[in-house]
Order: C-alpha cells, then structure tokens, then sequence
C-alpha cells in the first residue's frame, strides 16, 4: 500500500468523475454477482441492465472511445454528447430461446444498456464521428482549439 501526499482539495470534477467510475464498478459487482440467477430472484429478467466495456483516451487533438458491442446492432444504439458527458445506450435482444433444450449455464448478458463517460477534454460536438464494426463502437472526438495543449516559449533574458 503506497501511502500519497495530500495536496489539497480534489477538484470537483475529478471527484464527481471518480465518483462515477466507483459506480460503474459496483453496479458491475452486482450485475456479475446476479448474474444467471434470474430464476432465483423475482425482480430479475432479461430487461436488466448491463455495462459494456469501455476504452476511453487521449491525443493531443482527439479523445477516443472504444465500445464493445457483442450481439448488438448498430441501429440499437443511441449515443449523445451533452457539455463533457458522453452516453451510449442501447439494447442487446436477446435470441429466442428453444423449448426442447435444457439450459446447464447462462453467462451471456442482454437487456439495455447505458454507459456514460466524463470526457477528459473539452470537444467539438460538431466533429463526432462514430463507426461500428463486428461488434466494436468506435467514436472520435475532435478537441475543440482551446483544449489544445499548446507550447509556451521561453525567452532568454
């Protein structure tokens, strides 16, 4: 355990950020832990939600979200983009199931989805393009020009 210098009050963005990281990681404890109990719990069924893996980052000009997908359609997802919040939502359906099968395990997820990322960089909303290809969401975003990191040069006096 690495014990960190204190600096101070987190800002508030970072923290609402890491509060909502902390939430998806529960909300992924539970979804895995109830997982395949459905006949066991009454409120399950397959509407339940589930998370999606997500990879988000970074260049200088561009942040990048990467999105699996597995089953789903790219006409079933809906992705929106207000000020740094970037959500996905979307439904996997589920496939018929057979009567004469008897089912030994189940793992694979369907129901709606909803994924919402604090975009590390302000970006132009105008920009966004968004590909979907064998089960993976691909959008890049664009920064806007004062998002940019820009070098500062140092005069020698």
């Amino acid at each position: 355990m690495a014990l960190l210098p204190w600096r101070g009050r987190v800002p508030e963005e970072r923290a609402r950020g890491g509060l909502q990281e902390m939430q998806d990681r529960i909300n992924r404890m539970f979804d895995d832990f109830f997982h395949g109990f459905s006949s066991l719990v009454p409120w399950a069924d397959e509407r339940l939600e589930w998370l999606p893996l997500v990879d988000l980052s970074e260049t200088e000009d561009a942040v990048h979200v990467t999105v699996e997908l597995p089953g789903v359609q790219a006409k079933e997802v809906d992705i929106s983009l207000t000020e740094d919040l970037l959500t996905i939502r979307g439904e996997k359906k589920s496939e018929k199931e057979e009567k004469k099968r008897d089912y030994h395990r189940v793992e694979r997820s369907y129901g709606l989805f909803t994924r919402t990322v604090r975009l590390p960089a302000v970006v132009d909303a105008d920009k966004v393009e968004a590909t979907f290809k064998d089960g993976v969401l691909t959008i890049n975003m664009p920064k806007r020009e004062e998002a940019k990191t820009r070098k500062v040069k140092v005069e020698v006096k």
